[in-house]
């Protein structure tokens, strides 16, 4: 990849123009996640964005059972939104969302050696693959249980998929309503506590040279960067965010005794 590229792809990741953005390769050698930090630190972008994410094709299918404690998610990708929709693409999801349901693999890899009709899941994929002449694949597949309430969300015609699991049993409408907050605000962490230290040192550190090259006193930076930290976990973590039916309430606030006890979220932007 030339240094142009480079720049052009991190413009697009940051959102910063073609100059900072050179200078923000040419002080991080190369390093696209090092440039952006580089800009974040400047105060030129807002936000890191993960670099060298490939853009695909496909669609995210979702299966909740019947006493709703249980939840499947399979992420399908094809070349082209065409073969997406084709209707033995589409019928390939549902035989797989159907075998997750019943074999419950522990993983993709499991996934793929279980048997179908004509062979396992990698054989029928291959083939499928080979009659409609385009890369295909299963990215990725999730199973979430409960003794609670397990729901599901598609959002964008399957471009986003959530499962969300409540500790309390019968919540179906209040645990659809979590996983719906789940697709729209992407919360990163469940709560405060979850978030890693080191990526809190990091943003704190980021935090603190934005402050100084705004001349911020330094007896008055610690108090901003207090601030600055609690509107970071109203970003990342999703007891923290503002509820997205009444913005004057946290996700925590709405769900009284009730515990989110996991959500898993999958994406294909």
């Amino acid at each position: 990849m030339s240094n142009l590229e480079i720049i052009k792809q991190l413009r697009e990741a940051s959102g910063a123009g073609m100059g900072d953005c050179k200078k923000a390769i040419d002080a991080a050698n190369g390093d696209m996640d090092k440039a952006i930090e580089f800009l974040r630190k400047q105060g030129i972008a807002k936000a890191a964005k993960r670099s060298g994410r490939e853009a695909s094709e496909g669609i995210i299918k979702l299966e909740i059972n019947d006493a709703a404690t249980q939840g499947y998610m399979a992420e399908f990708n094809a070349e082209t939104d065409f073969v997406v929709k084709n209707d033995k693409f589409q019928d390939f999801a549902n035989e797989i969302m159907q075998l997750i349901k019943k074999d419950k693999p522990a993983s993709r890899t499991e996934l793929m050696a279980a048997q179908m009709t004509k062979g396992t899941a990698q054989e029928t994929l291959d083939n499928l693959s080979g009659t409609i002449g385009e890369k295909m694949n299963i990215k990725d597949i999730a199973i979430l249980e409960s003794k609670g309430t397990v729901a599901a969300y598609s959002h964008m015609n399957g471009k986003i998929g959530v499962l969300v699991a409540l500790d309390k049993p019968g919540e179906a409408e209040l645990a659809r309503d979590i996983a719906m907050q789940v697709a729209a605000a992407n919360p990163k962490y469940l709560r405060v506590e979850d978030v890693e230290e080191k990526e809190l040192n990091k943003e704190k550190e980021i935090y603190t040279e934005q402050l100084k090259k705004e001349g911020k006193p330094e007896n008055i930076i610690e108090k901003i960067l207090l601030g600055k930290i609690n509107k970071y976990y109203q970003e990342v973590c999703l007891l923290k965010q503002e509820y997205i039916k009444d913005d004057k309430k946290k996700v925590e606030d709405i769900l009284g005794d009730i515990k989110v006890e996991k959500f898993i979220r999958f994406s294909l932007n």
